[in-house]
């Protein structure tokens, strides 16, 4: 495709590894963000050394803290900033979008401030006009930033718009797929946070991979019972932005979600674990998210329940295995119809 102008706003591990990509697709590429002496290292050291340690930045990938400079510079702008930073990021770009700009997003999670999908955020800050992404999906930073192969789903209700963010990013060794579902692409990412913390608990306390091959299946229940009940394509959840996340999150240690989880089972403080970890752990919030919103919707969702429990009510982990145990026996539920 044609040479695109896009700028990553946010120097962590996923936003690097995107730029990282963007820039070896011969694409121009700006890197932000808002940390000064973070960013100053990246420029003269030429490498992520907290993040992405030992990965080359190519030389034609630009790293700034001026958002503005960013912003300006770009015919697409894609957030790979934290959730709870998401709708504050898109206020203060507003003033500085081109009137062709599209938005994309790499962020995974629900609005801090009402709990809503960010879409929806997009749509309060930016109007409901401005073509808008949400790339999701299977994908470990180092890995990416390595060349591994990897596969990731990039949803939009505009099809042009997917495929002009899936053309930039699409290699021999990155393959991009695109959908038009984006509720259930942003379900899947918010909720198999939930689920790898889940997992996590379960390899902390002593449990092995009967138990983690019955919460992954049960927590995927969970999560389609939520996307029917909000309009979500069940397909999406079977896919990369579903069940691939899903799996990749809750059995690699990788995934910070399930590095929290396991610590937890082992008895460590959360606190303690959000120090040691020191990256956004974000299924902690996503935790209370997803469980108001099923008890809004009156969805059944025991795993998130317990997490809910472990993570805001002090509940024991073990006593919440237990609980979840005792759960009356019943039928395995058909699939909700499509």
């Amino acid at each position: 495709m044609d040479k695109q102008r896009i700028c990553i706003l946010g120097a962590g591990s996923w936003g690097t590894a995107l730029a990282i990509q963007a820039a070896r697709n011969n694409h121009d590429t700006i890197l932000w963000g808002h940390n000064a002496d973070h960013v100053s290292a990246l420029r003269q050291e030429r490498t992520n050394s907290r993040y992405l340690p030992g990965i080359i930045l190519p030389d034609n990938l630009t790293v700034t803290d001026t958002l503005k400079t960013a912003v300006q510079f770009s015919d697409i702008v894609l957030l790979a900033v934290p959730s709870h930073a998401f709708v504050t990021t898109l206020i203060k770009i507003k003033a500085h979008l081109n009137p062709n700009t599209s938005i994309a997003w790499a962020t995974k999670g629900l609005s801090h401030d009402n709990g809503s999908f960010l879409h929806h955020s997009v749509i309060s800050q930016l109007g409901e006009k401005i073509p808008m992404a949400i790339l999701s999906g299977p994908t470990f930073a180092m890995e990416v930033a390595n060349g591994l192969p990897s596969a990731i789903t990039i949803a939009s209700e505009q099809p042009e718009c997917a495929t002009k963010l899936a053309g930039i990013f699409h290699s021999a060794h990155f393959r991009t797929y695109t959908s038009t579902d984006i509720i259930g692409t942003q379900i899947g990412g918010a909720t198999k946070n939930v689920l790898a913390i889940a997992a996590g608990i379960a390899d902390g306390l002593g449990y092995n991979a009967n138990t983690r091959s019955a919460l992954i299946t049960r927590g995927l229940a969970e999560i389609i019972r939520l996307n029917h009940r909000l309009g979500g394509h069940q397909e999406t959840l079977m896919g990369l932005a579903g069940l691939g996340d899903l799996i990749l999150t809750c059995t690699d240690n990788q995934s910070r979600n399930r590095r929290f989880g396991i610590g937890l089972g082992q008895g460590k403080k959360p606190h303690d674990l959000i120090t040691e970890i020191n990256q956004e752990i974000e299924g902690i919030a996503a935790t209370e998210q997803i469980h108001r919103l099923s008890k809004q919707l009156n969805v059944d969702m025991p795993i998130t329940e317990q997490i809910y429990q472990i993570l805001y009510q002090n509940t024991d982990p073990n006593h919440a295995v237990k609980t979840l145990l005792a759960r009356e026996q019943r039928d395995e539920e058909p699939l909700p119809p499509t």
